[in-house]
């Protein structure tokens, strides 16, 4: 699976991490205002911390809501005098440079198996070195895990990606859709993490203000996909099977984020703070051997969603 980043802008223009910074606090408060509204009951619980090594954040973790079962929604901003191997790895022009990080991510675990789980993060990154040019991107995106696919629900997900991407270019969709296809790719299962959504990195191939509108606009765009979902499946009906293939399935999630996410391997090898590094991961997660859905049955369905497509013709 390719993972080729967008073409570079080599003559960087002027950035402004102050303003990235307030704006990834105030979408903070925003997705946790508009989950809090969706769910009915559950809220946040702020948890504060700083990072010895330079900077720190605001985890905010629902537990036991009516809809979510936990979820987590972080802003973080660090900084540090050497990067670590995860970063250097793919960027070695960057090693000798100092460097800040600054971000909002979130994942979401409903209780009912018919909400899908969701994934969105935004962030910015700036490296410098004295005499040197800085090297700067922003990376994000969105994606969605359903247990039990509806087609309205992935028609609906995509097409507000799509209607975001439209003021940025015809062909900004469709990059970043197969961007995500391929960065949230289980290689040892041959499947998908979910029915995908959206996901860039190194982007800095238009000027400052345009890269950042665009992480504005994919921001808001979770909001927006995400909500109506949530809302639409609320009262669907389950019973203990569709429980037990939802935490069958969230064990996925956590192979991928544990094997693969390069986020969590940036954080946890930049000194970061694990319990918000892993707030990703699910309360609860079951693995079975050799499971084998029954033929025909809803739970068999699902793998028909697990390959990439272009959801909004074939639905």
């Amino acid at each position: 699976m390719s993972n080729q980043a967008l073409p570079k802008n080599e003559t960087n223009n002027e950035t402004d991490i102050t303003k990235v910074i307030a704006f990834f606090k105030t979408l903070q408060d925003r997705i946790c205002q508009a989950l809090e509204a969706a769910d009915g009951s559950g809220t946040f619980v702020e948890d504060n911390w700083l990072r010895k090594e330079g900077g720190g954040g605001r985890t905010r973790v629902m537990t036991n809501g009516t809809l979510v079962e936990q979820g987590g929604v972080n802003f973080s901003v660090v900084s540090g005098d050497k990067l670590p191997p995860s970063a250097t790895a793919h960027r070695p022009e960057l090693a000798g440079r100092t460097w800040q990080a600054c971000g909002v991510s979130l994942v979401i675990h409903p209780k009912n198996p018919n909400i899908p789980t969701a994934h969105a993060n935004v962030r910015f990154f700036i490296a410098e070195k004295e005499g040197e040019t800085p090297v700067w991107w922003f990376g994000g995106g969105f994606d969605l895990t359903p247990f039990y696919p509806k087609d309205e629900d992935v028609e609906h997900w995509h097409q507000t990606a799509f209607d975001l991407c439209q003021p940025f270019g015809d062909n900004v969709y469709n990059d970043h859709k197969k961007w995500c296809d391929e960065y949230f790719y289980l290689k040892h299962r041959d499947e998908t993490r979910g029915v995908g959504g959206l996901f860039f990195d190194d982007l800095n191939q238009w000027d400052f203000d345009t890269c950042f509108d665009y992480v504005k606009a994919v921001g808001q765009g979770f909001i927006d996909a995400y909500v109506p979902i949530m809302q639409r499946r609320k009262d669907d009906n389950y019973g203990e099977p569709e429980r037990q293939f939802q935490l069958y399935r969230r064990g996925r999630y956590v192979e991928f984020n544990l094997v693969f996410d390069r986020g969590t391997l940036f954080g946890l090898q930049s000194g970061g703070r694990t319990e918000s590094i892993l707030m990703s991961m699910p309360p609860l997660a079951r693995w079975e051997y050799n499971y084998q859905p029954e033929e025909g049955s809803a739970e068999a369905s699902l793998a028909d969603y697990l390959s990439p497509k272009d959801w909004l013709k074939v639905l």
